[in-house]
């Protein structure tokens, strides 16, 4: 239902079966920004929990996925960080791009993307610099966004409309 509205951002909830991961991946073989949760420890266990039942997806779908976020909270502190960040290979396993050092409390580079920058470059004509760039004006503005506590999903929407148009000017 949600397709024939023409979204541009779908966003599914809990993944716990293979008829939730089904939606997900058609929503995202439309061409649509797809979001969607997944109850996992890490990003390997996220491939395994999408690949055996009760999901059940099979291992060449899930490369359809590019990136996996897990999010986790320290129990001693009650701070939520970001764990790693992976992306999905070709083949369909987890490679780690960042973790979290947990003593340090800092998330660190542990490798290079190869496949979400090989998708960007394809998608949008960018090179490799010119998607850097727009990566870190992106982290700019995600910065500024802090910093000015917008919280608002709708000003947001606008903020990054008028990045996409040329039109955002930070003070």
């Amino acid at each position: 239902n949600a397709l024939r509205m023409r979204p541009d951002r779908i966003i599914v909830g809990e993944i716990r079966r293979q008829r939730e991961a089904q939606v997900l991946l058609e929503a995202m073989h439309t061409g649509h920004s797809v979001y969607a949760t997944i109850h996992a420890n890490n990003a390997e266990e996220v491939i395994i929990r999408l690949t055996n039942p009760p999901i059940d997806i099979p291992k060449p779908m899930i490369s359809s996925l590019s990136l996996i976020l897990v999010q986790s909270r320290n129990r001693r502190t009650g701070k939520r960080r970001t764990l790693q960040l992976a992306e999905v290979t070709p083949g369909g396993d987890s490679k780690i791009l960042m973790q979290l050092n947990v003593h340090d409390d800092i998330l660190e580079n542990i490798s290079n993307s190869e496949t979400v920058m090989e998708r960007l470059k394809l998608y949008t004509g960018l090179s490799d610099q010119e998607i850097k760039n727009d990566l870190q004006q992106k982290s700019r503005i995600l910065k500024w966004i802090v910093r000015k506590n917008i919280e608002n999903v709708h000003q947001i929407g606008m903020i990054m409309s008028k990045y996409y148009m040329g039109k955002l000017v930070l003070d």
